[in-house]
């Protein structure tokens, strides 16, 4: 079977940078926490587990003196200064690109300006940025589309920022609407390098290889990122296999009957060496 893999698969600056800095603590440390998942994947997850990581659902649960990395989506201040008043040693490695959102929420905020967040409300980047929005609870909004974008009420001055992993035509469009719903709109295009990157390495993979005949997306289920690719390739008409680890390959072998070309995508924390384990596997059929 003929395999292509896509230009830019896999493991972002953010996510290798942050897994990297829990693989070395965990060199010299016991035992490591974080506070959520550090990645949405779930196969790296249990690697680190594996060799000491320790994973909280919020600071209660980590005990005085420990050692903790806030993982690549980014934690509220509020958290931050929760650890640090328990005599936790605090790593920060926040996704340079998600720190910036955060800081133009909080900068934003502090002049007054009505915050919408484009993204998904419940994931944990998004909380985070929320963290760092100075004021009450009334001066934000998270939208999700433009449909919600419609709803808001209308304000005197407007700051939108994305979620690093939204798609620039989606922020576009939210920010063509916002426009006549303030007497000032500043865009903040946070959006990382690396999502642009492999959203567009995915659609040219489907458009530049017109005989593939489908396209396996490898990455965790709660990956927002992911999932996006998985919108861009079916928009194309392409046909999309998502899976998460290599026994998922066994499972779904009729996907596979008459096929003689299939594409390879994977989301920004997806490592390379599961990206390598499935393709060697689809290799083989």
């Amino acid at each position: 079977m003929k395999i292509i893999k896509a230009g830019h698969a896999g493991f972002c600056f953010g996510v290798k940078r942050a897994v990297d800095a829990i693989s070395e603590a965990l060199k010299n440390n016991s035992e490591v926490w974080t506070i959520g998942l550090p990645i949405h994947n779930p196969q790296e997850v249990a690697r680190l587990k594996n060799i000491g990581l320790r994973v909280a659902k919020s600071a209660d649960e980590i005990p005085s003196g420990s050692k903790v990395l806030i993982r690549a989506h980014g934690e509220s201040l509020k958290v931050v200064e929760e650890l640090k008043s328990k005599n936790i040693q605090v790593t920060d490695m926040t996704c340079p690109f998600v720190k910036k959102a955060q800081d133009m929420a909080g900068e934003f905020s502090r002049k007054n300006y009505f915050i919408v967040l484009l993204g998904d409300k419940n994931h944990p980047e998004i909380k985070g940025i929320i963290g760092h929005i100075n004021g009450n609870n009334n001066n934000f909004e998270v939208v999700a589309n433009e449909v919600e974008a419609e709803n808001l009420a209308k304000k005197n001055k407007i700051a939108l920022i994305s979620q690093t992993t939204q798609r620039e035509t989606r922020l576009s469009e939210v920010a063509k609407i916002l426009v006549n719903k303030c007497n000032e709109l500043h865009v903040c295009n946070t959006i990382c390098k690396a999502t642009s990157e492999r959203q567009e390495s995915a659609r040219e993979l489907v458009r530049n290889n017109n005989d593939i005949d489908g396209v396996i997306l490898i990455g965790g289920r709660e990956s927002a990122n992911t999932g996006k690719l998985r919108d861009i390739i079916e928009s194309e008409g392409v046909k999309v296999l998502w899976i998460e680890d290599s026994d998922e390959v066994e499972k779904n072998l009729k996907w596979f009957v008459n096929k003689n070309s299939v594409g390879i995508a994977a989301g920004a924390s997806t490592p390379e060496w599961l990206i390598t384990e499935i393709t060697n596997k689809i290799a083989k059929i």
